[in-house]
């Protein structure tokens, strides 16, 4: 992976448009964004109100802390987002109020090496398991019948 200096990278978003130099700050611009607005922003949640919940509810954490709404967010910050996505632990790069493409809400974050690790583990995991197969319509033969008992531990 290559890294780039902030000015560089908002150099290399120009082809994305207006969203690249209007909508990323430097450092110098502002220091810290609310912590649901950049979870939204780097597109953790779909909804800026999802982002709180999960603020609420104790899923994110800031260098080890748990994190709410309003904490603010600042360049340099290490989080670890838990969602549906699995387990992000991210290291703040950018900071961003506004949403704008998913091409640019990449490069507000970098995930560490041992998350993306984990992730990649867990989805094989997940392949690896047993295929579920649904019942089939109408009534259970004998056969499934005793299946289902032996599976519920009655026989």
């Amino acid at each position: 992976m290559i890294l780039l200096p902030v000015k560089d990278l908002l150099a290399s978003l120009s082809s994305i448009g207006r969203w690249a130099n209007v909508h990323l700050y430097e450092n110098g611009e502002v220091t810290s964004v609310r912590m649901d607005k950049w979870l939204w922003a780097a597109r953790f949640f779909k909804t800026r109100a999802l982002a709180a919940r999960a603020c609420e509810l104790g899923r994110i954490t800031s260098n080890g802390q748990a994190a709410k709404p309003a904490r603010d967010v600042r360049v340099g910050d290490l989080l670890l987002v838990r969602n549906d996505g699995g387990d992000f632990q991210v290291e703040v790069l950018l900071l961003s109020e506004v949403r704008g493409p998913a091409a640019v809400a990449q490069t507000l974050y970098r995930e560490t090496d041992a998350s993306r690790e984990q992730r990649q583990k867990l989805a094989e995991e997940r392949k690896a398991m047993p295929h579920f197969e649904a019942m089939r319509e109408g009534r259970p033969s004998k056969r499934d019948r005793r299946e289902l008992s032996r599976l519920r531990g009655r026989g």
